[in-house]
């Protein structure tokens, strides 16, 4: 009778350790949470993240994840609208309790969800919402790792005061913080180079429709300008650029960047979009550590080309990891000054959070211009990182 008992009670304490073994095995993952856009309008940004955020988990903990611990990455659907911003923080903070959050897409709700980790005290290192107020706000617990939208398109304005020398332009952004943002930028650095401003023209993507874009576009053939920049999404930049070559527009079409570097925006608007330009943060010819490797896994796993929100978010995991290693704790203290004292380099480039300006725990890159030369992006701007040579539609 004492031998069984003894058995039961062997038995017991082996289940109960081997309880505890798995939950601690559950618990035992270091949990991040990403808020991104994967249904809706913006959708194609948000799983070229996705994708490379699976890329870089898989790469951390491979690595050893955080001293040891695997990183748990838990996604969150934000739509790209702010009325999603309640549940997906609910999502992410109170029921998954990560440790911080790392994404954003869109300003608008990204916007709002920095308010919010503000609040609550949670790290969050945003690496594509791009609104200049974003990180104006003295939050402590909000980094950023792209620039700031007013920063967009510095290679672009280089670009053109070296080479192309326009003497007009029109102005085309969506009403959004990316957009206005955005455009108010391209405004003062036209001022302050004497460009005149035929046209600066606000759209609401509500509205979008090839209709409505053809209204907005169809004054410019009075008098075409020189450029028309253009800040939109991805459906709407590919009607804008049809709309104008429907309507044989000659000017020279410039993005700023957003939905203007994905594949699908080339396949989208096809002939139309041949020998334009956009600003872009990043692009498979820079020559940053790793940035080859990220680009050749990425195009051979899902057989497309990345762009640079796709790089923003496998290095933002990258940052993220290196921090939490380096952290004391995993309090949101520790994090913060784990994160203020980063300096990486990585795929997207150096990573180190300033403060300059009335900016606060910002990084800052040097940005490039791509241009689609026979259906294809090739980096034109910066020389040193070019290549092939920049075609005028005037000589074509």
């Amino acid at each position: 009778m004492r031998d069984k008992l003894r058995k039961i009670t062997v038995l017991l304490l082996v289940i109960f350790a081997a309880g505890i073994s798995c939950a601690e095995a559950s618990e035992d993952a270091v949990i991040i949470g990403v808020p991104l856009p994967l249904t809706g309008d913006l959708k194609e940004f948000g799983m070229i993240m996705k994708n490379s955020f699976e890329m870089a988990r898989e790469s951390v903990n491979k690595a050893g994840g955080i001293n040891g611990r695997p990183i748990k990455i838990v996604f969150a659907d934000d739509l790209g609208d702010v009325d999603a911003t309640a549940y997906v923080f609910s999502k992410l903070v109170t029921a998954s309790k990560s440790v911080m959050l790392v994404g954003g897409y869109a300003s608008d709700p990204t916007y709002q969800m920095a308010k919010k980790a503000e609040k609550r005290n949670v790290p969050f290192l945003i690496c594509t919402a791009s609104a200049d107020k974003i990180t104006q706000r003295r939050w402590k617990n909000i980094f950023r790792m792209n620039p700031p939208i007013s920063e967009y398109t510095k290679g672009l304005e280089d670009f053109w005061i070296k080479n192309v020398r326009p003497k007009s332009m029109a102005i085309i952004y969506e009403n959004s913080m990316f957009g206005t943002d955005g455009a108010m930028r391209m405004i003062e650095f036209c001022r302050d180079r004497a460009i005149e401003i035929r046209s600066h023209i606000n759209y609401d993507k509500r509205m979008a429709s090839p209709a409505y874009f053809r209204s907005l576009v169809a004054p410019l053939t009075a008098e075409p300008p020189d450029v028309i920049y253009m800040i939109s999404y991805l459906k709407d930049g590919v009607e804008l650029v049809r709309q104008i070559r429907d309507l044989k527009i000659k000017s020279l079409l410039c993005g700023g960047a957003g939905g203007f570097t994905l594949e699908e925006f080339v396949q989208g608007a096809g002939d139309s979009a041949n020998l334009m330009l956009t600003a872009t943060l990043w692009s498979g010819h820079v020559r940053y550590p790793g940035a080859k490797e990220y680009y050749t896994q990425y195009a051979e796993r899902y057989g497309k080309s990345p762009d640079y929100h796709g790089a923003e978010a496998y290095s933002s995991l990258l940052v993220a990891a290196d921090a939490l290693r380096r952290a004391k704790s995993l309090s949101p203290e520790d994090i913060r000054e784990a994160l203020g004292s980063t300096y990486l380099k990585t795929p997207f480039g150096p990573v180190k959070f300033y403060s300059y300006e009335d900016f606060e725990r910002q990084n800052s890159i040097s940005t490039l211009v791509l241009q689609i030369i026979n259906g294809k992006f090739e980096t034109i701007w910066p020389l040193d990182m070019s290549s092939t040579h920049f075609v005028s539609p005037a000589g074509k």
